[in-house]
């Protein structure tokens, strides 16, 4: 009866882009079972529910982040099969709908795009930027703003030594094997990344920081940018390069590290802590025009027939995590979608089919 339903239906695949504060998280992934821990996808997939599908939504991430770790822009698919006879949600209803029903303040969705039923969130990704942020001249815990704790790494140092960490850098960019900053329990088969972008800048005064504290206070930007990351990458990274700027390390030792390929070296064992860490965006090619492009965009049900999806007076939900995150650039996402890099199409775990497709 159930799969008479399913056939006479028709499925639509999103693109949704989404944004969270993850310290009460374990993770973006959903945590199953009886644990207590509990992981971003759970609240989004539990708003999925009120979208009535004949067949459950699943979402499927683009970029796995770890307990702690913040997202700016975090993305994922998910397809959305209504009743025989109704037509798809249009991406802002949907964006709509699953705000409304969200349970959780730390958790947004931003926008949400249509997608041919091939598209893959994870596969078609072209460029992941993560940044991480840093605090000199801070004590202790108790010495930084509470609106700043759990949102980036406090030093004690009152300064770092900034053109050391951006030589030391400068080694890193390029294609490499990166194995001696990959984190035990990695899925990859393959350690080789292009690190395209390897940064670090100053950042301007914090607007929660108090004015007599902001004199000894300095905050500070490290952001890396590649098609795809190993497992704990960009914190192994962070961590060796603030050991530099600490003069632990000489940028030298950097490069020596990086062609060890060694990830239990003693200096590769440093992780800095997640807290510090944001997923800042996830970009595709072409996204737009593949939207246009599909065939049943036309049919979608309009914002007007909201029905059941009508939000709530209260608008605390995002609000709250808006004003969290006011000094960050804006969380649009970028838009650039759809053709895939040979990292994915070589990539073991994607489907034989998207890999075929994308072989050059």
């Amino acid at each position: 009866m159930g799969s008479g339903r399913a056939a006479d239906s028709v499925r639509a695949r999103y693109l949704v882009y989404f944004q969270y504060l993850g310290t009460d998280f374990n993770g973006v992934a959903a945590v199953r079972g009886t644990q207590r821990a509990v992981g971003v996808l759970n609240y989004l997939e539990e708003a999925a529910e009120r979208l009535n599908s004949v067949l459950p939504v699943k979402f499927i991430i683009s970029s796995r982040t770890d307990a702690g770790v913040h997202a700016l822009s975090n993305a994922a698919h998910l397809d959305v099969q209504r009743r025989s006879g109704q037509p798809p949600f249009s991406p802002e209803v949907l964006t709509q709908a699953l705000n409304t029903h969200l349970r959780h303040p730390a958790i947004r969705v931003l926008q949400a795009f249509r997608v041919p039923s091939d598209f893959h969130a994870r596969y078609a990704a072209t460029s992941r930027t993560y940044l991480y942020r840093l605090a000199t001249g801070c004590p202790g815990p108790s010495q930084l703003s509470v609106f700043e704790r759990n949102r980036c790494w406090a030093l004690r140092a009152d300064c770092l030594d900034v053109a050391a960490m951006q030589e030391a850098a400068q080694h890193l960019l390029g294609t490499h094997d990166f194995r001696a900053f990959q984190s035990a329990g990695s899925p990859s088969t393959s350690s080789v990344r292009t690190l395209r972008r390897a940064s670090v800048s100053p950042d301007p005064a914090s607007p929660f920081v108090l004015p007599q504290e902001s004199r000894r206070l300095q905050f500070w930007t490290l952001e890396f940018e590649s098609q795809s990351f190993l497992y704990r990458q960009v914190r192994r990274m962070t961590a060796i390069l603030v050991a530099v700027g600490l003069g632990a390390l000489t940028p030298t030792q950097v490069k020596v590290i990086l062609e060890s390929r060694d990830p239990l070296g003693r200096h590769q064992t440093r992780v800095a802590p997640a807290h510090g860490l944001f997923l800042k965006s996830v970009l595709y090619r072409d996204l737009e025009d593949l939207a246009a492009r599909n065939p049943a965009s036309a049919q979608q049900e309009s914002p007007a027939l909201l029905g059941d999806f009508r939000p709530e007076t209260s608008s605390a939900k995002a609000g709250g995590l808006e004003s969290c995150l006011q000094r960050f650039q804006s969380c649009r996402p970028q838009v650039l979608c759809g053709v895939h890099g040979t990292e994915a199409a070589n990539d073991p775990q994607r489907p034989a089919n998207l890999r075929a497709a994308t072989a050059h």
